[in-house]
């Protein structure tokens, strides 16, 4: 399986996202209270049988399919898919939402693809390939450049979710002298760590595995690393938690350089 191969089935789903964009769409409510466009079902229902004839052996876990109940298998290998991340974003239109698609092996996030269709932006990155940017246009990846996360500045900028707690982000940022924090929706944090544009992502709310995978998978590539808040690694395939549900992530930080993981204590 190569790398390019997740960015082409994360392009054809960002094809059924910009068919439904510029159109009257409407947004329900799941049982979370999270919401759900026709966006969402189509990019997902494109992305799984694209998954499926790559790699027969390699299981699905996808948020709408877990949302309506198909619950997989467990396996040391699966695919993390999020046909939408940053709904809200794009029920606003701002344009900060993303296709993931993230190969995990053995709890660790190997490979993955960010694609932010209505910016025209690609994001991928590997263990065995390292991580790269691409500009999209017309469906097709043009110009290629590696990225990596650069050396930590005296003053950091930190990145934050345009949508979720920002309060709570600012008080944790305390601990560092931050020079700015730049709010984002969806994946697209990961990536600006991953690019050197940023220095640290603290997330302190909410997450769903297929949420972070992709993102994560990007930003290890690019040199940098995703910690609990006790500064041991985010981990995947979450199963059986005393306090949580399946899939549930922890609160988190993604760091460009690991040794500002060190500051946690």
């Amino acid at each position: 399986m190569k790398l390019s191969d997740l960015t082409e089935i994360a392009l054809k789903g960002g094809e059924e996202v910009m068919a439904v964009y510029g159109t009257a769409f409407d947004v329900e409510k799941k049982d979370d209270s999270s919401p759900v466009t026709e966006a969402d079902l189509r990019c997902e229902a494109v992305i799984k049988p694209l998954l499926k004839a790559l790699a027969p052996d390699v299981v699905i876990v996808a948020e709408e399919a877990m949302s309506a109940g198909d619950v997989p298998a467990e396996a040391s290998r699966m695919f993390l898919v999020d046909p939408l991340d940053g709904t809200k974003e794009f029920v606003n239109r701002n344009g900060d939402f993303t296709v993931n698609i993230a190969l995990i092996e053995n709890g660790v996030p190997v490979a993955g693809v960010v694609y932010a269709p209505a910016i025209g932006k690609i994001w991928a990155g590997s263990a065995a390939d390292g991580a790269y940017r691409g500009d999209v246009e017309s469906g097709r990846i043009g110009k290629v450049e590696a990225i990596a996360t650069r050396p930590t500045p005296e003053k950091i900028v930190a990145v934050g979710s345009r949508s979720h707690g920002a309060s709570e982000t600012a008080e944790w940022l305390k601990r560092f002298d931050v020079d700015n924090l730049v709010s984002r929706g969806s994946s697209l944090k990961f990536c600006l760590v991953a690019e050197g544009e940023a220095d640290v992502y603290p997330r302190l709310g909410r997450t769903m595995e297929w949420d972070t995978a992709a993102g994560d998978a990007v930003l290890r590539a690019a040199g940098g690393l995703v910690t609990t808040l006790d500064g041991k690694p985010l981990v995947y395939g979450k199963r059986r938690q005393a306090d949580d549900v399946d899939f549930a992530n922890p609160h988190f930080v993604a760091f460009g350089q690991p040794g500002l993981a060190e500051d946690l204590s």
